[in-house]
């Protein structure tokens, strides 16, 4: 019996120690789930600022959409390089020997190999201290302790070890937002009804239907005379690509294609001789809601989606004649060439702090709630659905016209979840502003912002509803992001940053233009200031005097920060922010005050000075950012307003 007893320890013994090796525990300050478009953006910009972060992925490649699913060619903002999406396509540049030679399709300024891209990130990963990448590691379920997000179980693949990872903050970077959804973060999936958002667009019921999806395809050109064409694939019948391109338009009854053949190909082609087949309409798109299933479940349907595009490549080289085309062979570690994941178009939606919908986009300086002074992020892609492929989704959502725009940092919070920040795709948006918000630039920005706003709150132990906006805004300032989507005054202008932070404040409101594929919002930097504008924008932080004068003139703005400077006393501040005493402003003697002024006019190349002319629009902007600076004098709380 004694030795039944000691063999009984000694198994249990053992398999403690089993128990013990194969579940290993990591802390951390900031952990990033998914090394997506957003989640390499957000694990980069985090450890920048000094904390430490680890970025979870369950696969072998970096940048999600943008690579490990191909869509390796960026809709928007080509005129808004921001942050860490223009850094990345600096890189692209250097590699491929600049913009010209990325310019190679017609969808885009900028198309790439997705390997280029993916070395590029890993390279940028490699560089950045205070980050550890896990690859294959495969999230199982968010850590929730009394209410609180603490951190989140993953597997190891192939050994299957368990390993759980602690931190301050998690983000969920996931292409489907399965962090939230473990935690029990509420959610929206589908379409809203107009009762709901207002916003006149989508006019139907609420309902589950989410974009269609795409498994892309690399193809490449193997050269004349060879033959590349795949095994007739099952179920293959020509006619559901009819319509795809005007060399095979049979059935009348389709919309009339715009593109031959060759005009199609050229759309996504990359440098390399090489082509990104993602065609909507009659190509590979496919309908299939794969969100709210488990993992094996969802890789069991989302083969259709491969099947779709292996028609669809059988189309193109059999149908079509492109036989010297066929899949990359030096693109995928995948035994089957394709991607190493789908591109989903869409997400579960978190309720946020705030919901960002078209009024936000529309008309962001006029609507009640200012949310365009919490920007974190841009934009300038038009809203673009892709329901082709699923006769029940509404059909006029693609390509509404919207201005450029952008996204206020409150979507990004949840409501009474603590410990999580939300990127990617899963952002507090409606599912019509979805159709912009989704794009890749934006994701990267997104998730820089997220890294911000982690690192932040990682760094003073607060929850990040906590952190104030100005503090995320500046530091994304201080990392060449844009917070306002100002076509006219960019980042290589010498006053970038002040026009930056006053259109942040409202002082001064920029004009959206809705114009196509690039759309844009001015600041007019050379228009001169109108006064009655003024008065209205400048309440806020100060009471502007009315009179006959249609411009505000140089002594007249000088008289006004003298007064709000007498208001807020900055000269008992020591050089302390708000106020910008670097040159330490005299704000009590006109005479001086405007002495220092003039010097600095020259140092800030403003050009021409006379008291009595009135300002321009930028003038204006960098008086008030170098003196009073308006950006820091109040802050603000997620819904734009004044903190008083």
């Amino acid at each position: 019996m004694q030795n039944k007893f000691r063999l009984l320890l000694c198994l249990l013994s053992c398999l403690c120690i089993q128990t013990i090796r194969a579940q290993k525990i990591v802390k951390t300050d900031v952990l990033v789930v998914g090394a997506s478009a957003s989640g390499i953006a957000a694990g980069i910009q985090s450890a920048r600022m000094v904390v430490n972060t680890i970025i979870a992925e369950p696969s072998t490649w970096l940048g999600g959409m943008i690579t490990a699913a191909g869509v390796c060619a960026f809709d928007g903002n080509h005129n808004l390089p921001s942050g860490i999406f223009g850094e990345f396509r600096a890189a692209l540049y250097k590699v491929y020997g600049g913009p010209s030679k990325v310019a190679t399709g017609w969808v885009s300024n900028t198309l790439f190999e997705p390997h280029i891209g993916d070395s590029i990130f890993k390279t940028m990963a490699a560089s950045t201290k205070n980050l550890t990448v896990k690859y294959q590691l495969h999230f199982q379920k968010t850590i929730v302790e009394n209410g609180v997000i603490k951190g989140a179980e993953f597997t190891q693949s192939p050994t299957s070890e368990k390993l759980i990872i602690y931190a301050k903050q998690v983000i969920d970077a996931t292409e489907l937002g399965d962090v939230l959804a473990s935690a029990g973060v509420p959610y929206d999936l589908g379409m809203e009804s107009n009762e709901m958002t207002h916003e006149n667009v989508h006019k139907g019921p609420s309902n589950n239907i989410v974009q269609d999806i795409t498994y892309v395809a690399i193809l490449k050109d193997y050269g004349a005379g060879k033959d590349c064409t795949i095994l007739r694939p099952p179920n293959y019948d020509p006619a559901e690509f009819d319509g795809a391109c005007t060399d095979y338009y049979f059935d009348k009854a389709k919309q009339k294609p715009s593109v031959d053949a060759q005009k199609m190909l050229n759309y996504g082609k990359l440098p390399n001789n090489k082509y990104m087949i993602n065609w909507p309409g009659y190509g590979n798109d496919l309908y299939l809601n794969v969100v709210e299933m488990k993992e094996a479940d969802r890789n069991k349907e989302l083969i259709k989606a491969k099947e779709q595009t292996q028609r669809f490549i059988y189309f193109i080289q059999h149908q079509l004649g492109f036989k010297q085309l066929g899949l990359a062979n030096d693109e995928y570690p995948t035994k089957d060439r394709f991607p190493l994941i789908p591109y989903h178009r869409e997400s579960r939606r978190v309720k946020g702090l705030v919901r960002m919908d078209i009024h936000h986009i529309a008309k962001p300086f006029q609507i009640e709630m200012p949310l365009y002074r919490t920007g974190i992020a841009v934009g300038d892609y038009p809203i673009d659905h892709h329901h082709k492929k699923n006769p029940d989704a509404p059909q006029h959502l693609d390509f509404y016209g919207v201005p450029s725009f952008n996204i206020p940092l409150g979507v990004m919070i949840p409501v009474n979840a603590k410990g999580l920040i939300i990127a990617e795709k899963s952002i507090s948006v409606s599912n019509v502003v979805n159709g912009t918000t989704r794009l890749q630039a934006i994701a990267l920005l997104i998730g820089q912002a997220a890294g911000t706003l982690a690192a932040a709150a990682a760094k003073e132990n607060i929850s990040a509803e906590k952190v104030a906006v100005r503090k995320v805004q500046a530091a994304l300032l201080a990392s060449n992001a844009y917070i306002m989507p100002y076509f006219d005054v960019p980042l290589t202008h010498p006053h970038f940053e002040a026009v930056q932070k006053i259109g942040a404040t409202g002082i001064l409101k920029g004009q959206g233009v809705p114009t196509g594929w690039a759309n844009r919002t001015y600041f007019h930097p050379d228009s001169l200031v109108k006064r009655n504008e003024l008065v209205k924008d400048m309440a806020p932080y100060h009471a502007v005097k009315t009179n006959a004068s249609k411009n505000l003139h140089l002594s007249e703005a000088i008289d006004l920060i003298m007064q709000m400077a007498k208001i807020h006393k900055p000269f008992n501040r020591q050089k302390a922010p708000p106020f910008n005493n670097s040159t330490n402003w005299n704000y009590t003697n006109k005479q001086l005050f405007t002495e220092q002024i003039k010097t600095a006019w020259v140092k800030w190349k403003l050009g021409y000075f006379n008291e009595q002319m009135p300002l321009t629009r930028i003038e204006l902007a960098v008086l008030l950012n170098e003196t009073i600076n308006p950006f820091a004098l109040k802050q603000i709380d997620h819904q734009g307003r004044i903190i008083e």
